[in-house]
């Protein structure tokens, strides 16, 4: 299902379909650094992942994480974008997350900013956050970019690590 169109990308709900991809997305270097290492190792937990997680947060929120397709080159599938409500968190998380050969093309931004557009029009959300890693370099710059602005440091998960809050009002 489609849920938003922007010039070259189409962003849809993701699937157990979509397992595959899943797997190279989370196995990507980009993903290990700065998101973690889920330990999803093959497409059955992908599969599982999809369905303990994405399915699960559709259905609890009505919104999610989306799967990034190119329009102009057979809907090659090369990201994922969306938005998360963490129990953590004060507001609505926006992330992204671009296998490594599509990164500084400006989908990054393209896709981000139809998921805020999403999250004021459709979702009604009144303030993004997004949290990242201090040396998250293309993330900080992608966050000011779509408008965000620094807030504090904050240690949302047991882990104890330090991340950036960035926020902005819709």
């Amino acid at each position: 299902m489609i849920i938003a169109e922007t010039d070259r990308l189409l962003l849809s709900k993701i699937t157990v379909d979509d397992a595959s991809f899943i797997l190279e997305l989370m196995n990507s270097p980009g993903w290990i650094t700065y998101i973690g290492d889920r330990n999803v190792k093959t497409i059955e937990e992908a599969a599982a992942y999809i369905e303990n997680n994405q399915l699960k947060v559709y259905e609890a929120y009505g919104f999610g994480y989306y799967k990034v397709q190119l329009k102009d080159d057979h809907l090659t599938p090369i990201g994922s974008f969306g938005l998360l409500k963490r129990d953590v968190l004060d507001h609505v998380d926006i992330g992204f997350s671009l296998l490594p050969e599509y990164e500084g093309k400006g989908y990054g931004f393209e896709g981000s900013t139809a998921i805020m557009h999403l999250a004021k029009t459709k979702f009604n959300i009144k303030t993004v956050c997004a949290i990242t890693l201090p040396i998250n370099k293309p993330s900080i710059h992608l966050l000011e970019k779509l408008g965000l602005s620094y807030q504090k440091r904050v240690k949302p998960f047991d882990n104890n690590e330090e991340l950036l809050l960035f926020a902005k009002d819709l």
